[in-house]
Parts: structure tokens; C-alpha cells; sequence
């Protein structure tokens, strides 16, 4: 395969009318919503926009870990559809406001129990859009803004339709999360009201819920004991014109905030206006980052694009300063959050002021946060890395070095402030308890240099390693303002990852108060925070040694030298594929050998390879994960998408190089999959970054050169700064499986020069 990029005649020729005019690419085409939707990727077939607050669409079970996101492909009946989802995340939330048509008198009976039958061939989604037939013949069609959505509904003859104000995504009594609820019929024309909901995290949120004409009759279900939120049921008469719904949600504010929010977004009633206006979205975030190569990847990338974008969402109103949650902290720092600095900068500052804005309203930068409240879900604090990067990449727009100080750095004296309260608020995070949170005991760290298995519950190999990560982000951005004493510090306690690494078996292990390693002990056993037996994060010994990105040299050296290294990491590969241990492992998936691609403490294991003289080792390893894990069908992914780091993965990854260290704006090169990808880059995208695989192909997938406009890449590395200039990054692609060794190390990296 030769395909070089803008020279394929049918791409130029789809480019323009018969005229000359200019007619717009339709990369929606390639979006397929279903990937992922059934197995363990855990995304949602919703219709929704680009950062959005609703995802309006269907869900088909609830109740189990399967129905995080509310759907499941595989499944024949639908419950409903709702106005809110999570995309692939590996625990259930949302699913606001129940509407269900049908044409069956059954609905007054058991309601919260009602499924119905739909014609699988019927079903359809694509960016913004989401239709389906059930079995009684309504057609459901539904087309999402930012914080609205509509409906088209068709039927033959009468309709009922169900509005269940106590429905949500996250349990078998579900309905009892809502705690309280105020909700009002506003005549026969809809409703509206404000619900408080405790599921994942405690929410307030308001709703309006108009129709396009009144109903004949409207009665509410009787209520179940503890159930707060009412049922309604709607009659109306269809016949030929279609019933129109219109819903809008305030994360924010009152009743009043979604009225707005709705006159903003959806004035009139227009389906098709909406439906064409989601998808101008969508081509104007996917024509960001194209890309020339088989049907199949452009189905992978497009649709990775998607889900990538799906979120973080703006929860603040129509019309107000942004405010953005939906942060799974503990995924997507490793590569979602250095893609969007690239495809998306104006984004990525917004996100910077709302992990900081997050932080002022809870006392602690974000954990995992969702709807403006923080679950505390996972370890580390790893907005920090987020915000650090930001910084450094911001800072280096304006200087040639990432290393300033505060002297004579030539940051905006504006944001010279706003990053100094920035670090500011870091350094309290990571010195000081802070009330209301649960994890990290700083105590511990300055007293061990490690959290000992026998005075925190679990977890104890995990959090030392993910906490020296986050402090050697917080150390590089005190060196960059000239803090000296807090940079040594935080450089100090990075390298704490030494004190659980057991030279004797070469892998990390527990540790406790008097220094004794865990026994006994079982490399294999996963965990995540189950028991005082467990170590572990959704992972085990073998996939936690490698969580050093901050300092690979320190972990090559610790290992007994690059030799030795490169046989430990091969073993990774070929240890048997067990799954092993206790509590939430359900989301180690995507297995080669002890290597878990479907769990994030492994997306960057493969890129050690090129820094220790194996590019061919990654290049073959790579190429694995496509074949396997990659595939655009619903049961496709390995493992929970994971709010867009699976799909960020596979972004960075075919176009051949992947944040291994995702502070700091330097990223590795490995081995492209795709035959050229063009990014628009720069505020505005005023620029493009191209990346050409020459003579790639199933047999030639090593990289024989590499340059960068026309100088050879020496060092396996491109940085930020490159990118963002715009150019042309060019491989030579080869079959040859052995390049020479020509790798050194210096006093801060260990990087490989020459091919």
C-alpha cells in the first residue's frame, strides 16, 4: 500500500460539484456509534454533539456492571429512552428522564418494569442522530444539541407515551436514588421539574419536557413506596402527522435554566433543522484530523474521533462561561487529554480552567469528576498532569525551552498569575489533607517514601507509583516557575516508585510499615481495592512495574540494564493469560500474555521498546493490538472506551507515535497503521501536520526511516512544538524485523538515536 497524502483523484473529485463548487466532506458517513456497544466497551448509540451535556437515546437494561452506559447491542427490547449517558466508563450513572411510546394498554401496569420489542434492522445512529421501529410500529426518532434534545415520533393510530421522571442508570432500585423531586404538569403540553439524585455521585439536575400538540389524556402511576419522582402516562392521537417531544436539562440550575437553555437550542419545531445541525458539528471536529486508507480504518479512526469528543461535557447553561465535567482523570490523562492539546487547544485551555474551577469548589483538583461532582473514584490525582502539561505547552509557544522561571519566562503577565494560583492550588492537593477526601494520606508518603499495605485499605502498590507520577508533573511545573525547594521535593517523592520494586523478582510488591515485603504473594492476583490483601488497581504486579513514564532510564537501570530489561519486557508479553484475584477486574480485558490493552496502566508499556533499541519489537506488538482490539463491530473493543482514552490509543498510535510520558509535550515514535493522516493544527486549525507511511503494508509494518520535513528523526521522539508548526512527518516503512542498536543514554533520558 502507497497511498501518498492528497493525490487520490476520487477524494479530489468528491471535493466539488460538477461547477467547481465547493461541497462539504461528509466524514459522519464513516462514524459507526454501535462499536463498542456490546462485550466490555460499554459506549452508547445516543445522539449527542460534540461535548455536549445530553446524549439522548436508548437504553435496554439496567440493574448490572454490563449496563454502565445503558445499552447493550446484543439485547431485543428497549425500556426506554433517556436523555443523559456515560460513553464507555466502567461504572452506571445518568439515564435522566424516561420517554417510552407505545401503543399497549400493559403501560399502566408495572411501568418501571415495561420493555418493548423493536425491529433490529430498523435501528440506526450516527453522530447526532439515533431512529429505531419498535415492534408495535412507532418509529422513534431523535436528534441532540447541546443541552436538548428532540423527538419525532410516528405512529399508526393512538400513542401512549410514558415520561418517568424517576427513572436512572445504576441499579435494580434504581428509582430509589431520587431522593426528592419537585415536577409539575404544565397543562397537556408537557412538564417540568428539578430531581436530586444519589447513584455515582449526588446531583441535582432540572428538565422541561414539551410537546408539539396536547395530549387527550394524562395520569399518573401510582407510586411505589420510595419512590419520590412521579410516572406519567400521556394518550394522544397520531394518525398521519407525527408527535413532536422536546426535552432540555439544566446541570446547573433551576427549571427556569432549562426553559432557556431550550429556547436557545431548539426554538421551533424543526427535527430535521437539529439533525442537520448535529452533524455539521461533527464534520467540523472530524475534518480536524483526517485520514486516506481502507474502509475499515477510516470506520476505527473517524469513529475513534467520535468517541474521543463525545465528552467532556459543558454542564454550564446556553449563553454562560464554560464549565466542563465528565473528567475520567485516571484514563484519559495518558493520551485523551495530549490529543485534544493537539486537535482541539481551545478546548483543552477551557478543560485547564474547569479542572481549577472544580478544584476552588472542592478544596482538591479532580479525581474523577462527573456533572461538577467528584466520585473520587480512582487513585492519583491525575488532573495535575492534565494541567501541567497545559502549562508546559503553553509556556513553550512562547519560548524555546519548557524549562522558564518566573523572572524571565515570557508568559502573558496575565496568565503569569493564573498559572502561579494554578501551581498553587496543585501543591495544596498533593501537601495537605483536604476534607471530604478519601484516598491519599501524604502523612504516609512523607513518612515511608510509600504507602504501607498494612496502614491503608488496598490498593497500596498502585497508589505509590500513580502519586510519584502526579508529583514529578507538580515538580516540573514549580522548576518552571522557579520554585526550587518545591521542585526537589516533588522530584524526591517521584522516585518513590523505587521503594516497591523488589530487585529480587524484579517487579513491584507490597510493603509494609517495618519494610517487609507482602507475603505471600502472587504477581498474577488483580485487584482493586477489595481487601487489605490487595495491592493493586484494576491490575496486578506484572502491569504496575512498568508505571514509570516519569523515568524509564531509572526503571532500565533498577532492572539490571537495557538487556535485561528488553527480556523482562518480552516476558510481559508471553506470561500465561490468567486472570487472577478479587474485586472490580472485570475491566482487565484485551490480554497478550500479562500486557492488558483493555486496561489503561498498559497504553504506554509498548512505546519502551523504541527508547531501548527494539522499534521492530513495538512496531509487531503494535500491529497485535489493531488486529485484535481494534475491530469497528459492537463487540470491537477490548475493553470500556473509557470516556475516549481506548479510542485516543488507537488515534496516536496509527499515525505512529503516542504521548509515553503525557506531560510535557514529548511523544514516541512507533509504527504507523494508516497510509496518511492530515491534522489542522493551531488556534483555528490554520495550519496541518501530515503524516505519510510510504510502502506500508501487512508485511512491511517496521519503520526503516523516519524524518521530520526532510531532517532524519534521530532520537525516536517528536515534540509538541513540532506538530503544532505544522510539516510533514514521513516514514519509510520496510519488512526488515532488526534494526541496528545504536541507543545511549544521557544524564536525564534514555533515548535511542540513529536507524
Amino acid at each position: 500500500m502507497r497511498i501518498l497524502c492528497g493525490i487520490i483523484l476520487a477524494a479530489a473529485m468528491a471535493a466539488h460539484g460538477a461547477g467547481g463548487a465547493s461541497i462539504p466532506e461528509d466524514f459522519t458517513g464513516w462514524v459507526d456509534p454501535f462499536v463498542g456497544t456490546s462485550a466490555t466497551g460499554h459506549t452508547s448509540p445516543a445522539a449527542c454533539v460534540p461535548f455536549g451535556l445530553v446524549q439522548a437515546g436508548p437504553d435496554t437494561g439496567n440493574g448490572s456492571w454490563e449496563y454502565c452506559s445503558g445499552y447493550r447491542y446484543g439485547d431485543k427490547t428497549i425500556c426506554g429512552f433517556t436523555q443523559t449517558h456515560l460513553n464507555g466508563t466502567g461504572c452506571p450513572d445518568l439515564g435522566d428522564v424516561r420517554i417510552l411510546p407505545t401503543a399497549e394498554s400493559k403501560l399502566k401496569v408495572e411501568s418501571e418494569k415495561l420493555k418493548v420489542g423493536f425491529d433490529k434492522a430498523s435501528e440506526t445512529a450516527g453522530p447526532g442522530y439515533y431512529a429505531v421501529t419498535l415492534d408495535d410500529g412507532i418509529k422513534v426518532e431523535i436528534a441532540a444539541a447541546e443541552h436538548s434534545a428532540i423527538y419525532r415520533i410516528s405512529a399508526r393510530e393512538k400513542l401512549r407515551l410514558l415520561v418517568d421522571c424517576a427513572y436512572g442508570i445504576g441499579g435494580k432500585n434504581y428509582a430509589k436514588t431520587i431522593t426528592a423531586s419537585n415536577v409539575k404538569l404544565d397543562g397537556k403540553a408537557g412538564l417540568s421539574g428539578r430531581n436530586h439524585r444519589r447513584q455515582w455521585v449526588e446531583r441535582d439536575y432540572s428538565f422541561v419536557v414539551r410537546f408539539s400538540r396536547e395530549c387527550s389524556a394524562v395520569e399518573e402511576m401510582p407510586k411505589s413506596e420510595g419512590i419520590a419522582a412521579p410516572q406519567y402516562v400521556f394518550d394522544f392521537d397520531v394518525g398521519e402527522s407525527p408527535l413532536l417531544i422536546k426535552v432540555a436539562l439544566s446541570a446547573e440550575g433551576d427549571v427556569a435554566a432549562a426553559e432557556r437553555n431550550l429556547a436557545a437550542e431548539i426554538p421551533e419545531w424543526d427535527f430535521d433543522t437539529v439533525k442537520v445541525a448535529a452533524r455539521a458539528k461533527w464534520n467540523e471536529v472530524l475534518g480536524r484530523a483526517t485520514i486516506e486508507g481502507t474502509d475499515e480504518q477510516k470506520k476505527n479512526w473517524y469513529t475513534s474521533l467520535y468517541h474521543l469528543f463525545i465528552q467532556p461535557n459543558n454542564i454550564a447553561d446556553a449563553g454562560k462561561q464554560p464549565f466542563y465535567s465528565t473528567f475520567s482523570c485516571w484514563d484519559t490523562f495518558r493520551a485523551a487529554h495530549p490529543l485534544y492539546t493537539i486537535l482541539a487547544p481551545d478546548k483543552a485551555a477551557e478543560f485547564v480552567d474547569s479542572m481549577l474551577e472544580q478544584g476552588r469548589r472542592t478544596g482538591y483538583l479532580p479525581i474523577w469528576t462527573l456533572w461538577g461532582k467528584d466520585n473520587q473514584c480512582m487513585i492519583g490525582t491525575h488532573s495535575i498532569p492534565v494541567i501541567v502539561d497545559w502549562f508546559l505547552k503553553e509556556a513553550s509557544a512562547h519560548s524555546a525551552s519548557l524549562r522558564l522561571c518566573v523572572k524571565n519566562n515570557p508568559i502573558n503577565p496575565v496568565k503569569k498569575d493564573y498559572w502561579l494560583a494554578a501551581y498553587a492550588q496543585i501543591k495544596d492537593t498533593l501537601t495537605k489533607p483536604h476534607k471530604g477526601r478519601i484516598k491519599e494520606r501524604w502523612d504516609l508518603l512523607d513518612k515511608y517514601g510509600y504507602y504501607p499495605f498494612d496502614e491503608i485499605k488496598g490498593e497500596s502498590v498502585s497508589r505509590t507509583m500513580e502519586c510519584a507520577y502526579d508529583d514529578w508533573c507538580a515538580g516540573l511545573m514549580a522548576e518552571g516557575l522557579g520554585f526550587k525547594d518545591d521542585a526537589e521535593f516533588f522530584f524526591k517523592r517521584a522516585e518513590n516508585w523505587r521503594n516497591v520494586f523488589d530487585p529480587s523478582i524484579g517487579l513491584v510488591r507490597g510493603k509494609d510499615t517495618k519494610g517487609n515485603w507482602r507475603e505471600p504473594y502472587n504477581p498474577y492476583a488483580l485487584g482493586h481495592g477489595a481487601d487489605l490483601a490487595n495491592d493493586f488497581t484494576e491490575g496486578n504486579a506484572f502491569q504496575y512495574t512498568w508505571h514509570v513514564m516519569q523515568n524509564p532510564q531509572g526503571l532500565v537501570g533498577v532492572m539490571g540494564g537495557r538487556e535485561a530489561f528488553v527480556r523482562k519486557l518480552d516476558s510481559l508479553f508471553l506470561q500465561p493469560d490468567t486472570v487472577e484475584g478479587s474485586g472490580c477486574v472485570v475491566d482487565v480485558t484485551g490480554l497478550i500474555g500479562q500486557y492488558v490493552h483493555g486496561n489503561e496502566p498498559s497504553h504506554h508499556v509498548i512505546y519502551f521498546y523504541p527508547q531501548v533499541g527494539h522499534p521492530e519489537k513495538a512496531a509487531e506488538r503494535i500491529r497485535e493490538v489493531f488486529d485484535k482490539f481494534y475491530i469497528p463491530k459492537p463487540d470491537g473493543l477490548c475493553g470500556n472506551d473509557d470516556c475516549g482514552q481506548m479510542s485516543a490509543w488507537y488515534l496516536f498510535s496509527a499515525m505512529g507515535f503516542y504521548p509515553f510520558n503525557p506531560c510535557g509535550g514529548e511523544y514516541i515514535i512507533g509504527a504507523p497503521q494508516v497510509a496518511c493522516a492530515k491534522l489542522k493544527v493551531g488556534s483555528g486549525g490554520v495550519r496541518e501536520f501530515a503524516v505519510i507511511a510510504k510502502n506500508l503494508s501487512k508485511e512491511n509494518k517496521y519503520v526503516k526511516t523516519v524524518t521530520l520535513n526532510g531532517k532524519p528523526i534521530t532520537d525516536w521522539k517528536l515534540r509538541h512544538s513540532d506538530i503544532m508548526r505544522g510539516g510533514e512527518l514521513v516514514f519509510e516503512m520496510t519488512n526488515v524485523t532488526r534494526l541496528r542498536d545504536l541507543c545511549v543514554d544521557d544524564a536525564r533520558h534514555f533515548a535511542c538515536k540513529g536507524l
